[in-house]
């Protein structure tokens, strides 16, 4: 990956609908030059996939997850990208080894969703935050 492929993601991170024409015209190349690399990045995996980003005036939150030593955090994680009103499951080092990233219709979304994690035998404990802000970060 070169600094054209890091140009690109740049804007598409931005606004993944972004025409590949605009694009070109920004990093000053060829729209088939464009096509053809966000065509590699996908196959290449390092495009995972094109999203969505909403304002609904929903409940954003992280709950962090500490689960038992001996837990493989990969089967619970797994299970936890089923759960509706979960955009992100992350494993993480630190204190927590999960963290959920959500985005629910209300405080009691929210709620239901940290009970369900607290009633699985494999977790320890959970913190919550609630995500008061949100601002995309410029790439280098």
């Amino acid at each position: 990956m070169d600094d054209l492929d890091r140009q690109i993601l740049d804007i598409l991170r931005r606004d993944a609908r972004t025409p590949y024409t605009e694009i070109a015209e920004q990093v000053g190349t060829s729209e088939g030059t464009v096509r053809n690399r966000v065509e590699r990045l996908l196959e290449e995996g390092i495009i995972e996939r094109f999203t969505v980003s909403t304002s609904t005036g929903n409940i954003k939150a992280m709950i962090e997850v500490s689960v038992k030593v001996d837990v493989d955090t990969t089967e619970i994680t797994d299970q936890m990208t089923e759960w509706d009103q979960v955009d992100f499951v992350w494993q993480v080092s630190g204190e927590e080894d999960v963290v959920l990233v959500v985005d629910a219709a209300d405080t009691q979304a929210v709620n239901d969703l940290i009970t369900r994690a607290r009633e699985l035998d494999e977790v320890k404990n959970t913190k919550t935050r609630l995500i008061l802000d949100e601002q995309l970060g410029r790439s280098p």
